[in-house]
């Protein structure tokens, strides 16, 4: 499992997709605190953002192979 404190930016698609899931499962049991809960959904927010960024690029990547150029590379 990533460190939670790692930056979104450095996680792989598999890792921000498992502490995304992790993110809401805690979300959906309630959170001790509104704090606590605001945490969650901004971190929640970061790692969609990031798992769209990966789909984003693979997407890019397939797109250029069957076009056959070479793909772009983020």
């Amino acid at each position: 499992m990533p460190d939670p404190a790692a930056p979104v930016s450095e996680l792989s698609y598999e890792q921000a997709r498992d502490e995304l899931i992790r993110v809401v499962n805690e979300l959906e049991q309630g959170a001790e605190t509104l704090e606590r809960s605001l945490q969650l959904w901004e971190r929640g927010e970061l790692l969609a953002r990031r798992c769209e960024e990966w789909l984003l690029d693979a997407r890019a990547r397939l797109d250029a192979a069957r076009a056959g150029q070479a793909p772009p590379r983020a």
